[in-house]
């Protein structure tokens, strides 16, 4: 039986591991870090200890398989993580240094770290929020994906958010065609930067 519900900061751990696990354009990425945490450090971590009430997770008897997160303002949290995420991991993480084409996988989210790249402006502009979402394999195919996109959106509507946005992997083919099939639209310029390897998608609440 799962639950979705609200999360919690105990429900950090098993964030974590999720990000690993879905970490290769959705598939178990922990064969390419020896940190496990990177991913996790980036990209779901700081939404539950900076942006909880916008944070949801799914439970089943194994526990916490499955989340969404994300922030109603982009560039508020942006600001917040260069305040309250981002200096403790710069100090914990020293910046990898040298040719970058031959950094490997740890080196290259530690470089992130030290250097994240701004919300692309005019995309944050007409989709000031935006999500991550990550399932793992057990709970695929059962519609829990849906019902946790449908519980952010449902809350972002209620808070008066006019629009959300989210980047997949142009490798994950079937994110890519799960989004589309829930009422997002592929982003194009002038709406993504020339630079992106993202795909990006946005829809208006």
């Amino acid at each position: 039986m799962s639950e979705i519900r609200k999360a919690r900061l105990g429900d950090l751990d098993q964030i974590y591991a999720i990000s690993l696990l879905t970490g290769d354009a959705g598939k178990d990425a922990t064969r390419l870090y020896e940190d496990g945490q990177l991913i996790g450090h980036i990209y779901s971590a700081p939404y539950i200890v900076l942006s909880l009430k916008t944070s949801f997770v799914v439970e089943d008897d194994e526990g916490v398989a499955g989340y969404i997160v994300g922030p109603h303002d982009t560039a508020a949290f942006e600001a917040r993580l260069e305040r309250e995420w981002w200096p403790a991991l710069r100090a914990r993480y020293e910046e990898p240094q040298g040719d970058l084409a031959g950094w490997n996988a740890d080196e290259r989210r530690i470089h992130t770290i030290h250097h994240p790249e701004p919300a692309f402006a005019p995309r944050v502009a007409a989709f000031p929020a935006h999500i991550h979402m990550n399932l793992l394999p057990r709970l695929q195919g059962q519609g829990l994906g849906t019902r946790l996109l449908d519980l952010w959106i449902s809350t972002a509507r209620e808070a008066g958010v006019k629009g959300v946005y989210l980047g997949a992997n142009a490798e994950n083919v079937s994110g890519q065609r799960f989004w589309a099939s829930r009422g997002f639209e592929r982003l194009a310029p002038p709406l993504v930067a020339p630079t992106d390897r993202s795909v990006w998608f946005g829809q208006y609440l």
